[in-house]
């Protein structure tokens, strides 16, 4: 009779995922903090920040990054590289990394989209099928859309609606820490705050397109230089 996994094995695979989530934090917090070490006055260091304290990392890890980001430790050298291009099925993606090795970079993003069925575009060949939009996720089972709308709007969001079991909230890219604030403050279950790529229009995909896609997808967001993945598929 075969076993499961052991308690160590599963403790080692936990600790590993952990440690690139925390990999990706830091290198946001350390971007973030060049504009400000202060995250009271820089809202995107208090996004990432907020971002580190939700999955626990230590408070000497985020200080740690903001001192190197802000150039109190020797300022890191990483840059902020979009890429953009096809999954399977056509499916337009853009994907935002943060790298201090662009060449690197290009190469494993290269390598998960051919090995895939997809193909890296040139800079500007599916951006402008996207939009900068500020979007914040409500968890559908703990919410009313109704009472979500009502303190959302006055924040200044544009849009409410479910989708994919979430109340979906969209508002400009400044508003979104208004926003974000307005729902906490109403006792709403706020599930992510950010400004994301969202698509003009989107493409229905299934079966084995959809499962290699979702594969793509899940392999892009294992490699620590990748902090995003924007897409224009609708899964059916």
């Amino acid at each position: 009779m075969g076993r499961g996994p052991s308690i160590e094995g599963r403790k080692n695979a936990e600790d590993a995922k952990r440690a690139k989530v925390f990999t990706k934090l830091i290198r946001d917090i350390t971007l973030a903090a060049r504009n400000g070490a202060d995250p009271a006055g820089n809202a995107k260091l208090r996004s990432a920040v907020d971002k580190a304290l939700a999955a626990n990392m230590p408070k000497d890890k985020i200080e740690k990054a903001i001192r190197r980001g802000s150039g109190a430790d020797g300022g890191a050298d990483l840059q902020e590289i979009r890429y953009e291009g096809y999954g399977p099925g056509g499916v337009a993606m853009i994907i935002d990394t943060l790298t201090d090795n662009p060449v690197r970079t290009v190469a494993e993003v290269r390598h998960a989209l051919s090995k895939h069925g997809g193909n890296l575009g040139t800079s500007g060949s599916v951006a402008f099928q996207f939009a900068k939009t500020g979007q914040v996720l409500v968890s559908a089972d703990a919410a009313d859309e109704d009472k979500v709308m009502e303190a959302a709007l006055d924040a200044g969001a544009e849009d409410v609606f479910s989708e994919d079991g979430a109340i979906v909230v969209l508002c400009p890219p400044e508003a979104v820490d208004a926003v974000e604030q307005a729902l906490r403050s109403a006792a709403l279950p706020v599930d992510s705050a950010e400004v994301a790529m969202r698509p003009a229009n989107r493409s229905a995909v299934s079966g084995e397109t959809a499962e290699t896609l979702q594969d793509l997808i899940e392999w892009l967001q294992e490699l620590d230089d990748v902090q995003d993945v924007f897409h224009n598929a609708a899964f059916g």
